[in-house]
């Protein structure tokens, strides 16, 4: 994958180019995906959360019935998303883990709506990973384009 700001790729078309990396990273830059999942995505609360995990989660089964690995493997991105963004909100007030370029101290809880949001993120996130078709499909792509 590029460093720069966007792929010059379309992912669906060129699977093999897709590179599974580490936790949420290409969220912003894969694409068709980033267009298809963005806007699907929230975390104001628990309501907001659970609404977007749904429309997530859906949309990761459209992927998996069409053995889309790259777009599986997005949808898991944006539910992991769903779940740190959420709990960064949850435990420093505003969502700001820095100041003055120092690390903060956790509160517990800054932001109960938030913990809220990413416990939820968190059942949707699990169930994907858990799922045994992401797992045999990540370990083919893994085995084929690494």
């Amino acid at each position: 994958m590029s460093d720069g700001p966007e792929y010059d790729i379309d992912f669906r078309d060129q699977p093999e180019r897709y590179e599974i990396g580490r936790g949420e990273e290409g969220v912003f830059k894969v694409e068709p995906y980033k267009s298809e999942l963005l806007d699907l995505w929230g975390y104001a609360d628990r309501e907001t959360a659970d609404e977007a995990g749904e429309r997530l989660h859906r949309k990761y089964r459209e992927y998996r019935e069409n053995d889309d690995f790259p777009g599986m493997d997005m949808a898991r991105k944006y539910l992991q998303m769903g779940y740190t963004r959420a709990m960064r909100y949850a435990r420093y007030p505003g969502g700001q883990k820095y100041e003055d370029g120092e690390e903060r101290d956790p509160e517990h809880w800054a932001d109960h709506d938030k913990r809220e949001a990413a416990l939820i993120y968190e059942v949707w996130w699990e169930t994907v990973e858990d799922d045994e078709r992401y797992q045999e499909l990540r370990e083919r792509h893994r085995e084929r384009h690494s």
